[in-house]
């Protein structure tokens, strides 16, 4: 009887042991997601739009009871986050929601991940595999796009001339969506303004994209538009057009609605700006992780919406809450 006792005792520990070794962290379809660990990785640190995100991300993970845990790179560079990607791959956390920084330097790292078993949801921007990511969550940019040119129009009231864009980088599927949107709606709508040149790139550097819209004053005097796509290419126009003593003759539509655009907006160097809703996306981002982990219902794609702030309707408490958060 010892013996069997002894051979049905090592069976158990062989059974807890194998137990083990298959059910850790990494993302299995089963069981809660509640103790889980999981990782934002945002595209940037210190943007007020991925804060925001963060913060809707942490409210939904403390009532999931998930540990969040959030990283970023110092700029929007892939070089930058995949070495921060591949620390994430070590660690195998249960859940990765991340913004990817390029639709195909991104690729490599995240498939590693996904396929170690860590469930991946995409937030704000994508990469241009489809097989990767449980779920999709963004601002349905190309519409944000749309509407950017359609407030420029309502601010021109007719006025004719030539109206810019300044981008970011090329590669980014947001901002390149948002362009493609704004594009679209001045070739097929709008008839008073035409588009001045082929989009500029700021690099996400607001010194640089002073330097574009104050070159293209140069080029184009009849600009009397400008279609930022993001926080830092808005914030180097309307400095650039305050430098040049343009504010009077163009105005500037910019893409999200951080503290530092909502003091332009109130000091008129910008006009209006299409705010996005990224505290949604992250209760989204760890809401769809936690149903991957435990096997129910998946969204593959969240399309989140954006609206239009000006300085007329940004005390709207319906507007206001939309305003981006520098700390939770």
């Amino acid at each position: 009887m010892k013996k069997i006792a002894a051979v049905v005792a090592a069976g158990v520990l062989l059974v807890a042991g194998c137990a083990d070794e298959t059910g850790g962290d990494s993302g299995s379809d089963s069981g809660s997601a509640s103790g889980k660990r999981f990782t934002l990785m945002v595209g940037v640190k210190g943007d007020p739009f991925y804060i925001s995100m963060e913060c809707g991300a942490k409210e939904k993970a403390k009532e999931l009871g998930v540990d969040l845990q959030v990283q970023g790179p110092d700029k929007f560079d892939a070089t930058l986050q995949n070495p921060l990607l591949d620390a994430v791959s070590a660690s195998k956390p249960a859940a990765l929601l991340v913004a990817p920084n390029d639709v195909k330097a991104s690729v490599t790292p995240l498939k590693r991940i996904q396929d170690a078993g860590t469930k991946v949801v995409l937030v704000d921007t994508t990469v241009d595999d489809t097989s990767i990511g449980a779920s999709r969550i963004a601002t349905d940019n190309k519409l944000g796009g749309a509407k950017a040119a359609e407030a420029l129009n309502e601010l021109l009231a007719g006025k004719q001339g030539k109206v810019l864009v300044i981008s970011t980088d090329p590669g980014v599927s947001s901002v390149d969506a948002r362009v493609a949107g704004f594009e679209e709606a001045v070739k097929t709508k709008f008839t008073n303004f035409t588009l001045a040149a082929a989009t500029q790139y700021s690099h996400n550097s607001p010194q640089t994209a002073a330097s574009i819209i104050q070159a293209e004053l140069q080029r184009s005097p009849d600009l009397v538009g400008v279609f930022a796509t993001n926080l830092f290419s808005a914030q180097g126009t309307a400095t650039g057009v305050r430098s040049a003593g343009k504010s009077n003759q163009v105005k500037v539509v910019g893409f999200d609605a951080g503290p530092d655009q909502i003091k332009q907006l109130e000091a008129g160097d910008v006009q209006a700006l299409v705010a996005q809703k990224p505290y949604d996306i992250g209760v989204q981002g760890v809401e769809q992780a936690a149903n991957a982990i435990e096997g129910k219902t998946v969204e593959t794609n969240i399309a989140t919406e954006s609206l239009i702030v000006t300085k007329d309707n940004m005390s709207d408490p319906e507007v206001s809450k939309y305003i981006y958060k520098d700390k939770c």
